[in-house]
């Protein structure tokens, strides 16, 4: 018998916690990421009003420092820790495939002075079009757009870059490229990439719309992953006949692989969180898992460094968990995480090592505090041990801990 029947896990995406303890073997603009605190710098630099997580205990959270205006809780209403990384990587799919049970021991690879020219040829020979050359580099994806769009309305080049994530990004005028051609040469791109030297984790196709100065990416979206190099948890729910839910981005970070409800894509952080409450209020969800990613904290504020962005992104989503609470059962499990750090106070634009937050609630709950300091695997170990499957390469259950 399953200890607690739904479980919803929700991926704060980049919201790290402090500078894990092999931070100074990464590094951001040639800067160690040993000094980095996405929390706690956002807390310092610019206030952080997060009452419904305060309340949960996240202010509990050991750290050498406390959140500057996330005060402790007396009596929490919910569990909490810190999460280690064990997985060499902090990007988005090692971290998310770690929180499912994998120890990535070889990370992706990323360009930080662009992509090779031997790959910028072969796509150029395959599309028939030509790449601007001077786009191929770490860029953000609106200012790409920005920079290079209206050139592309008039010449029809590819627009392709990379980030501080192992991925290629083609950005396209959907009135200039349509979106079937799009997708094509990013399938065709996705097929060059899948080995060293350039095993990249994602391909992702990106739309645009507008005029120049005035240039949105719209929601078709696509991206191209390679799938997990050994079962996950996700996995394991499946083949055994659970329902898994996948909100956001998940779908594709898996590649599908475990998945057997996708609720799309997310507009944004909100409409991602509606998407979850739809699947929690579905009367088809009676058992099962919930994987929710919600990624405007990192696309939109943690890579362009902009921290009253991101703490504005945070107030959002905290003055929303009280919905996402009521739509739970009295017997269902909510876990917040986050994936990797991303601290918008700190040097370059890659993202942060850093521990992760844990805040765990349930309706049943009759205790509350703080659990050990764990490693990201400890999430999926617990839900493979709630409901009664075998657990993926790394991970230990804390079940017994939540009463």
């Amino acid at each position: 018998m399953t200890k607690f029947n739904r479980i919803h896990l929700v991926v704060l995406d980049s919201v790290g916690i402090g500078a894990a303890p092999d931070a100074n073997n990464f590094v951001n603009a040639g800067v160690p990421d040993g000094a980095a605190d996405t929390l706690g710098h956002i807390s310092k630099a610019v206030g952080l009003d997060v009452p419904n997580m305060a309340k949960l205990g996240l202010g509990n959270i050991p750290r050498e420092t406390p959140l500057k205006t996330v005060p402790a809780e007396s009596n929490p209403t919910g569990y909490a820790t810190k999460l280690e990384e064990v997985s060499l990587g902090k990007d988005t799919m090692t971290g998310h495939w770690e929180i499912m049970g994998l120890n990535i021991t070889e990370p992706f690879d990323t360009f930080w002075n662009g992509f090779p020219e031997e790959i910028i040829t072969k796509i150029e020979e395959f599309s028939g079009r030509k790449v601007i050359r001077e786009a191929n580099k770490p860029y953000s994806g609106t200012a790409v757009i920005d920079d290079f769009g209206p050139r592309q309305m008039e010449t029809g080049e590819l627009i392709i870059y990379t980030s501080a994530d192992p991925v290629l990004q083609i950005a396209a005028h959907e009135d200039i490229i349509p979106l079937d051609e799009l997708y094509r040469i990013c399938e065709y791109a996705r097929s060059i990439t899948l080995e060293r030297p350039a095993l990249l984790g994602r391909i992702i196709a990106r739309p645009y719309v507008g005029e120049p100065g005035n240039f949105t990416r719209t929601a078709n979206r696509r991206d191209l992953a390679v799938s997990p190099f050994a079962p996950t948890v996700l996995d394991k729910l499946n083949e055994a006949g659970i329902d898994t839910y996948a909100v956001g981005k998940i779908n594709d970070i898996f590649n599908g692989a475990g998945i057997n409800n996708d609720m799309g894509h997310n507009k944004s952080n909100s409409h991602g969180i509606d998407n979850l409450i739809k699947a929690m209020k579905s009367e088809d969800f009676k058992e099962g898992f919930s994987f929710t990613n919600l990624v405007d904290f990192d696309a939109l504020y943690g890579h362009r460094r902009d921290p009253h962005g991101y703490r504005d992104c945070l107030h959002e989503f905290d003055k929303r968990l009280p919905e996402i609470m009521a739509a739970m059962r009295e017997d269902d499990l909510l876990l917040i995480t986050a994936d990797h750090g991303n601290d918008p106070t700190y040097a370059g634009t890659d993202h942060t090592r850093e521990y992760i937050p844990l805040l765990a609630y349930s309706p049943s709950f009759k205790g509350s505090g703080l659990i050990p300091v764990g490693n990201f695997a400890d999430i999926s170990a617990t839900i493979a041990d709630n409901f009664g499957v075998e657990t993926a390469m790394i991970g230990k259950s804390f079940l017994d801990q939540l009463v």
